[in-house]
């Protein structure tokens, strides 16, 4: 709520704030980067200073405390890099949806942009210090939408005749989970794109459908 003084007439009147001498969307784009370079528990308030331009001070009185931050970098994550996932549910069949989320996936952990290597989320959520676990807890929480929003494709797939009747939407989703979580923690120890293209390509050879 914005602050208020009091006019001679004692009408509120809104108080006159120094305006922000940096852009926060720039901003908060250079802390998803250090976010996404060195997980939620790696990133130091001197690293995210250093890097979006600003003091402490200024951060905080955009952005909140270091978990704030990082869930507003989160939602920027999710919205400008992981659009492939919102895509790949429109596609007509499970295999064109697994194959689009894993291409989608092997592009944005190979850092064919520029951008650091791995997943933001996985690299956040492996961190053991007290201090993540509400880190941990929110990803999970934002995981855990996307994992039914694939089950439900999935089942979807099975009564289309897409998918056969034997094939368990719920175990099939964990195994296109996995296998994205590897992906990450490989791209993110250095491996090649070749190597996960390979990983990739073996993946939907041995797809349940066509």
């Amino acid at each position: 709520m914005e602050s208020m003084t009091l006019s001679h007439d004692d009408a509120p009147v809104p108080a006159k704030g120094r305006p922000r001498e940096f852009c926060t969307d720039t901003a908060l784009a250079a802390a998803l980067r250090v976010f996404w370079s060195k997980g939620y528990e790696g990133a130091s308030l001197a690293d995210l200073t250093e890097a979006m331009g600003i003091t402490r001070p200024s951060l905080y009185a955009a952005f909140g405390n270091k978990e704030a931050l990082f869930n507003k970098a989160l939602d920027l994550y999710e919205a400008e890099k992981l659009a492939y996932v919102r895509q790949a549910l429109d596609q007509p069949t499970a295999r064109g949806v697994a194959e689009t989320i894993l291409r989608g996936a092997l592009a944005l952990q190979t850092g064919q942009s520029g951008d650091p290597k791995g997943c933001l989320g996985v690299i956040s959520a492996m961190p053991c210090g007290a201090e993540a676990d509400s880190i941990k807890a929110h990803v999970s929480a934002r995981r855990a939408s996307s994992h039914a929003a694939l089950i439900e494709r999935f089942d979807r797939a099975k009564a289309e005749g897409d998918l056969p009747p034997h094939v368990d939407a719920t175990g099939l989703t964990c195994c296109l989970y996995a296998l994205l979580q590897g992906m990450a923690v490989q791209a993110g120890s250095g491996a090649s794109r070749t190597d996960l293209e390979r990983l990739v390509d073996t993946s939907l050879t041995i797809w349940p459908s066509r």
